[in-house]
């Protein structure tokens, strides 16, 4: 299936406010609390992610990149910042998992033209080849509703690789959906 057609064929929208890219959370994320705990060949799963701030999903990578543990993206939705984790080696995502995608912005609202730029570029900077491409000609630009993917057309366009069925779930990490949370 060619490239536009799969992303054009999935594309929707699905929330009214685009998720917000930069926070100041001090929390440890679950990925540094893991590394003593699980070490390199435990599995980092991923499930029902719905995004969150970049700065913290930069925390994350790192961490998860320093353990050089596999990440398997086998949840419902994979929204937002989560979508970064796709560029890290040994990622593999379930076919039926939703991925959402789109452009930065602070809480919905628009950012400034250069912090914009900076912004996409350092998202797309954490996507494989094919996808980089897309999220800079096309979903960054979408900031009032996420383009949606299947894992299985990910893995079609040889963005990932499928995670295998029956795998256990060593570390399962969860986000909670924005908008469950109180209006601040």
């Amino acid at each position: 299936m060619a490239l536009n057609t799969a992303f054009r064929t999935l594309a929707g929208a699905v929330m009214g406010g685009a998720i917000a890219f930069f926070g100041n959370s001090s929390a440890v994320t679950a990925a540094q609390d893991s590394v003593a705990l699980y070490g390199v060949g435990v599995p980092y799963i991923v499930r029902a992610d719905y995004g969150g701030a970049v700065n913290d999903r930069l925390r994350d990578i790192r961490s998860l990149r320093t353990t050089k543990r596999p990440i398997k993206i086998q949840g419902s939705v994979c929204f937002s910042s989560c979508t970064m984790l796709l560029g890290l080696e040994r990622t593999c995502v379930n076919p039926n998992t939703v991925f959402g995608f789109h452009g930065p912005s602070r809480r919905g609202v628009p950012l400034e033209r250069a912090t914009f730029d900076h912004a996409s570029r350092l998202i797309a900077a954490h996507y494989p080849g094919v996808l980089k491409t897309w999220y800079l000609s096309v979903a960054r630009h979408s900031l009032s509703e996420l383009l949606l993917l299947k894992g299985s057309d990910l893995i079609q366009l040889g963005v990932s690789k499928p995670c295998d069925a029956g795998a256990g779930y060593a570390n399962v990490r969860r986000r909670a959906d924005p908008r469950d949370q109180e209006p601040t």
